[in-house]
């Protein structure tokens, strides 16, 4: 690799015979027998582009899963027409994931505002403990990729089957383990009194329930994890559809039965539907059944629920038709030398996921020192804001298969034209989206607010001024994720690593503590007092936002440098299925 920046003398369309093992334009790769010859019009929307065939390299054996038009248009031509087709369908997949966000904080919010901040509280303790599989569900997504593109099938189903009865048998541990550390892990967290009386136990609620179904919940992230590594996106996606009809379907049902539902309300005032009194169908169906819901614990099993149903047809996909890695039942018996690789993988992807979860639960612990309209409020402009970042994400995922492809086939100076592409679209299209935050910040942030609960004109306000705070940052958020995206296409993942880690602790965590509490202190032998800014619930908001601009700006200065086009993932054999055999993958950090 060089680190020039001296245009490419590869740059020009290569003449490279195509592919006879091209994808057809479903999203999916056909079976070795029965794949189709020839270019597609339009790229599969998927890691095929990028991730499985970086593996293989441009000039790999097409028998092998090698080169394809899809993945050619990532090394040759335009760069803004790949860089569209991957990143729309993540954003979509990444939609459909928040909208399970959404409707419960849509629903909970009519429930009571103690509800909405009890899943905000519960959320980075559940992240902390599912990280765990997470990590490995990674690594499994990264051999599977890197497999198919090398060497087929039969190396990528081995993979595929020895991570899901892997992270299956993780996830029912982390279930037990979960479960009975909920309630201790809390009682620990410093809170305001009447946080600790309201919203505490009903995030302990929330949680138990939660992982009492994890297996259930977790089954589904690692159909995915596989499917995307094998470079089928569109499945998963269709997947999550139904997923979240189920969700959003069974909510309000789960949570406040047939008495005082506010979804009978809402359909009651729907002129087209004006023939039918929904009213008095609750009313009926409240006599029937006597059911007035679970509130909390309703909107968990609804999650679970709908996730089950996930998990249950892609299993199914997985081993009863030809789309995603060719899993058999003997590969689901333990295979130590491949759990090591998945292992040896994984433990980084692991470490980074737990240090964001415990950099989210240390914030916690200090905003649940606040009064219960402050943590509703965070806990609310959190997910607002996380639909807000699904472009930024979209391009952050996309840039990765990328600046994967290109410096695969020995052509850094375009991957550092597509991330430098891919950070101007991203800044650009996070300032429209601030314009238009700025703009509409009332009317949405009333949406899951309730008129008639407590507090709900106090929490309404502080998440305006939450969200409008935030958005100061989201031309930052567009270049950060961009950046972390071009060092994780490079391999250069422990450089990713430090950057997540310097925006979470540096960027929000000291932020928050200094700029949001009153205290002081004085530096021995000098004598010089430091204090804190004091600024309460408004120095909350300023430190959050402070994060992504420290991670962009970092993030620029050290991609600047141009250390890691001299790094990436290389795996042109493939590896041997047989047990005892070591590993093809490498990966370089630097």
């Amino acid at each position: 690799m060089t680190d020039s920046d001296d245009p490419d003398p590869t740059d020009a369309p290569s003449d490279r015979p195509e592919s006879a093992d091209a994808s057809p334009d479903d999203g999916h790769p056909a079976p070795a027998d029965s794949r189709s010859a020839g270019p597609s019009d339009e790229a599969p929307a998927d890691a095929a582009n990028g991730v499985a065939g970086a593996a293989a390299g441009p000039d790999a054996d097409a028998g092998a899963g090698g080169s394809n038009p899809a993945s050619s248009s990532i090394t040759e031509g335009s760069l803004v027409k790949p860089l569209f087709h991957l990143a729309w369908p993540i954003v979509v997949i990444q939609l459909l994931q928040v909208t399970y966000n959404v409707a419960d904080t849509l629903w909970l919010g009519r429930l009571s505002t103690e509800s909405v901040g009890a899943i905000s509280l519960a959320f980075p303790l559940i992240f902390l403990m599912i990280a765990i599989a997470g990590g490995f569900t990674t690594a499994g997504a990264i051999l599977v990729a890197q497999y198919t593109g090398a060497s087929g099938d039969r190396s990528s189903g081995l993979v595929a089957g020895q991570t899901l009865s892997f992270v299956s048998l993780l996830s029912i541990v982390i279930a037990i383990v979960g479960y009975f550390y909920t309630r201790p892990a809390l009682s620990i967290l410093p809170s305001d009194p009447d946080t600790k009386a309201t919203v505490i136990p009903l995030a302990a609620d929330y949680m138990e329930v939660f992982f009492l179904g994890l297996p259930l919940v977790g089954g589904f992230f690692v159909f995915s994890a596989l499917m995307r590594g094998y470079g089928d996106t569109r499945t998963p996606m269709l997947v999550m559809v139904v997923s979240v009809v189920v969700n959003v379907v069974a909510d309000p049902f789960l949570i406040f039965g047939f008495a005082d539902n506010p979804l009978f309300g809402m359909l009651a005032g729907v002129p087209v539907l004006g023939t039918i009194d929904f009213l008095a169908l609750e009313a009926t169906l409240y006599e029937l059944t006597g059911f007035t819901g679970w509130g909390i614990e309703g909107a968990a099993l609804a999650t679970i629920g709908a996730r089950a149903v996930a998990t249950a047809v892609g299993v199914y996909v997985l081993f009863a038709t030809s789309r995603g890695p060719d899993i058999e039942t003997s590969h689901l018996v333990p295979n130590l030398d491949v759990i090591r690789d998945i292992v040896r993988l994984g433990t980084p992807s692991m470490i980074e996921q737990a240090m964001s979860a415990m950099a989210m639960i240390t914030l916690t612990a200090m905003i649940v020192t606040f009064a219960p309209p402050v943590v509703t409020a965070f806990g609310l402009g959190n997910r607002l804001i996380s639909l807000v970042f699904l472009p930024a994400m979209g391009l952050g995922r996309a840039i990765d298969t990328m600046v994967g492809q290109n410096l695969g086939a020995d052509r850094a100076d375009r991957a550092a034209r597509a991330v430098r592409l891919a950070a101007s679209t991203g800044a650009g299209v996070m300032l429209l989206v601030a314009v238009v935050a700025l703009a509409f910040t009332e009317p949405i942030v009333s949406v899951f607010i309730g008129p008639d609960v407590e507090n709900a004109a106090i929490v309404e306000g502080l998440g305006v001024e939450y969200v409008r705070t935030r958005t100061v940052e989201f031309a930052f958020i567009g270049v950060s994720q961009v950046i972390l995206g071009g060092f994780r296409g490079a391999g250069n993942t422990r450089t990713a690593m430090v950057i997540s880690m310097l925006t979470l602790w540096i960027g929000r965590v000291v932020s928050v503590f200094v700029l949001a509490f009153n205290w002081s202190v004085t530096v021995p032998v000098v004598g010089i007092t430091i204090s804190a800014f004091g600024l309460g619930a408004t120095g909350i908001w300023i430190g959050m936002a402070l994060g992504n601009v420290v991670g962009a700006l970092v993030g620029v200065a050290w991609f600047s440098r141009g250390t890691w086009r001299e790094k990436y993932i290389d795996d042109p054999e493939g590896p041997d299925d047989e047990p005892g055999q070591p590993s093809a993958v490498s990966a370089g950090d630097e």
